[in-house]
């Protein structure tokens, strides 16, 4: 990490200098999906992230000090952006109505369940939605979305709260679960 760190701040506009290791690009893919930017879309959310970090480094400014946790914040303001951008609302439910079938076959159970997760994800107020997929995806601690979003960890907590609840509400009310 720190050599990572000392390359970034020497020379980050040399060929071949990723400053996302795959471990990050990972993390930042999954936060963008679990956000709502469709597959196709993925690897631009990821090219956005690149281009964030290398115009910090460039501008002068400081490395972050939690790359991965820096990362995962941009990536869910991308994909909070994309979801304003595309009304990704009217497009999750023409996919999910394509995607039912009269019949279930066997093994559909766990696909119905995270489809409707999904769909739960997709109505949640989008500062509920981030602090959730940043949480519990991310596997941020509250203290570091605090910081990273710069809300108080009570706020962060309540929003937490909320969104739980509001998921647990509504697979209950789909009867997923």
């Amino acid at each position: 990490m720190l050599r990572r760190k000392g390359r970034r701040g020497q020379g980050a506009d040399r060929t071949g200098d990723d400053p996302l290791d795959a471990a990050q690009e990972r993390r930042v893919r999954a936060v963008l999906a679990l956000g709502g930017v469709p597959q196709a879309d993925l690897q631009d959310g990821v090219q956005q992230v690149r281009l964030r970090l290398l115009e910090r480094a460039a501008s002068g400014r400081e490395a972050p000090r939690d790359v991965s946790a820096w990362a995962a914040v941009v990536a869910s303001n991308l994909a909070m952006d994309w979801h304003r951008a595309r009304r990704r609302q009217d497009r999750l439910g023409e996919r999910l109505a394509s995607l039912r079938q009269p019949e279930h076959l066997s093994g559909e159970d766990s696909r119905l369940l995270s489809l409707a997760v999904a769909q739960g994800l997709d109505d949640l107020p989008d500062a509920q939605r981030q602090v959730l997929v940043l949480r519990f995806y991310a596997d941020l601690p509250v203290r570091r979305i605090a910081q990273e979003l710069g809300i108080p960890e009570g706020t962060v907590k309540s929003r937490l709260h909320s969104a739980v609840r509001a998921l647990r509400d509504r697979l209950h009310e789909d009867e997923v679960v």
